[in-house]
């Protein structure tokens, strides 16, 4: 409700009421409420839900609570996409880039996530057997050349370009829309029906793959669809909301300090959570330099990376480490 009526526009509480009892809004605030806000209402829950399964089923697949969705550089392939996009795009032929319009960018950003996983899995698989602490180094070095090649094309890239690489890349719903949502929501659903089918798998494999083996999880497509799923959320939250950090790191690691470890249900509460913390954060940058909005990724990264050291020393505290 506070997403809704808070805003710019003067669309209030009783506004909202209204609509809600049928009794009509004038033009101009349905076309806020249901053009506007609505859309990135919805896309904010998509997109954190989305962040925040991807970081519980990686955290539970390298049994690491420092995962995050950049490690296996699904983030970085995807941002590598939209800069071309945005840098390149003028260049296809056909008058493609046209015709795509602002779909563009959320394509390519979508497609260069994919990319990444293909090639991270076909470096890690062999013999059908995939190897995570080889995807996490192949990863780490994918988003190294990743970050060169994005540097070298902001380097030619013209003023209005860096304009827009500066502001996609800190990440943003300023531009949700019903399009946008309509992308994005398929493979997140996907991803989340998928990890809860993988929580008691993820719980056999915190003893070990070969323990889990035994008690008759198949490993090897455990990995597999934990690793496509996490991608598929991470490429299509990054391909319509730009870059926003820390909700994969932070939410499954906060849940699994308070609520527990058991994936049956913290991957559910993830979802929960993660949405309610980027709609949450969303609300705050809009209000916090009013009328002008924040980019969501400061504001995450500025909460963020605090709240998870905390974290980190406050168990480092606890365990005596």
């Amino acid at each position: 409700m506070l997403s809704l009526t808070t805003g710019a526009a003067g669309l209030g509480i009783g506004d909202l009421a209204a609509a809600v009892l049928g009794e009509g809004l004038s033009p101009r605030d349905q076309i806020i409420l249901h053009d506007i806000r609505l859309p990135r209402l919805a896309l904010g829950l998509v997109v954190g839900a989305g962040l925040a399964v991807s970081g519980a089923l990686l955290q539970g697949l390298f049994r690491n609570p420092l995962a995050d969705p950049g490690i296996v550089g699904v983030s970085a392939g995807a941002s590598l996409g939209a800069v071309l996009a945005i840098v390149l795009g003028g260049l296809l032929p056909f008058g493609l880039a046209t015709f795509l319009g602002p779909a563009l960018v959320s394509l390519a950003a979508g497609f260069g996530g994919w990319a990444a996983t293909l090639i991270l899995y076909r470096i890690a698989t062999s013999g059908r057997r995939t190897d995570v602490a080889l995807m996490l180094l192949a990863g780490i070095a994918l988003t190294a050349l990743a970050g060169a090649m994005t540097g070298i094309l902001t380097y030619l890239a013209d003023d209005r370009q860096l304009r827009d690489l500066t502001f996609w890349s800190m990440g943003s719903l300023a531009g949700a829309t019903w399009g946008k949502l309509a992308a994005a929501l398929p493979l997140t659903a996907m991803a989340l029906l998928v990890a809860v089918r993988l929580s008691r798998g993820l719980n056999a494999l915190a003893l070990g793959e070969a323990q889990a083996a035994h008690m008759g999880v198949d490993v090897q497509r455990l990995k597999r669809l934990a690793i496509l799923s996490a991608a598929a959320a991470t490429g299509s939250a990054v391909a319509v909301s730009g870059g926003i950090g820390f909700i994969g790191l932070v939410v499954p690691h906060l849940l699994r300090q308070s609520q527990g470890p058991d994936h049956r249900h913290l991957i559910p509460q993830a979802a929960l959570l993660g949405a309610a913390l980027l709609v949450l954060a969303d609300l705050v940058s809009r209000l916090i330099v009013a009328p002008a909005e924040l980019p969501i990724g400061i504001l995450t990264a500025l909460f963020g990376a605090p709240v998870f050291m905390w974290m980190l020393m406050h168990n480092t505290l606890k365990t005596g480490g």
